[in-house]
């Protein structure tokens, strides 16, 4: 998808609300068997205008693309695919690594900028790991930024600067939160500052980071976030109350 802001608010804002409803729809669904993290690249979209695959064939068939024939097998170059006047609904796809309903899982998953905060410091995840990743995605995508950098002064991704990143979001995490892992000592003190803070600006912010909307949009978006980026796993709202939360529903009405 083109990372460009009038892209974004010509075909991307206007069917976010939709768009992210059936993704809470999708989700809500697999909670009762697995917990599949969410990142953008695992939604797909349907292609509702079929003239996009014509044309592709057309121009395969014109001008065939190059190839490479191997001992075992063809290689051939990419080509790429129209844009479609209008994105149809959204489809969860790669459960690769879904996990069984029911189970606590310590092990290191999701994209750096989509780790839950539970990842990150090594303690237990399940289900609520997906609400943090659909909450992440849709500020990247409704936003057309990431929320997250997480890197230092030398490009390097860190820990450190990601939870610095959260607590400019969501302030400092509960200390009950950080006693679950003993790995929380090796980025917070026993009041749960930061330790060695890194330089992150003191403007940073919800509020200040939101650039598309305003008044009860603005509002109302940010209350939406809220519900779901949170430290407590158990404190984020599951996929089927957030189906009812009025921005989804003032937005699609």
């Amino acid at each position: 998808m083109p990372r460009a802001s009038s892209f974004v608010a010509e075909h991307v804002q206007p069917s976010a609300s939709k768009s992210t409803a059936q993704v809470f729809g999708a989700v809500a669904s697999r909670y009762v068997a697995a917990s599949v993290y969410i990142k953008a690249s695992n939604i797909l979209s349907v292609i509702e205008d079929e003239y996009i695959l014509a044309d592709f064939e057309a121009a395969e068939s014109n001008s065939p693309s190059a190839k490479v024939i191997r001992h075992d097998r063809t290689i051939y170059s990419s080509r790429k695919l129209g844009l479609p006047k209008t994105f149809g609904p959204p489809v969860l796809c790669d459960f690769g690594a879904t996990r069984f309903g029911g189970e606590m899982n310590n092990d290191d998953i999701q994209p750096e900028v989509y780790r839950a905060p539970e990842v990150i410091i090594e303690m237990n995840w399940s289900y609520p790991v997906d609400i943090w990743n659909v909450g992440v995605m849709i500020w990247d995508i409704f936003q057309d930024k990431h929320m997250f950098d997480g890197r230092d002064p030398e490009g390097k991704y860190s820990n450190r600067y990601h939870l610095a990143e959260m607590v400019a979001y969501m302030g400092p995490p509960p200390l009950e939160f950080l006693q679950g892992s003993e790995k929380s000592w090796d980025y917070f003190d026993k009041q749960g500052h930061l330790l060695d803070p890194p330089s992150i600006s003191a403007s940073l912010s919800l509020e200040s980071s939101e650039e598309n909307l305003e008044g009860r949009r603005k509002k109302l978006f940010l209350q939406f976030m809220r519900k779901m980026l949170q430290w407590v796993p158990e404190d984020r709202q599951s996929a089927a109350e957030l189906l009812h939360d009025p921005w989804l529903n003032d937005e699609m009405g």
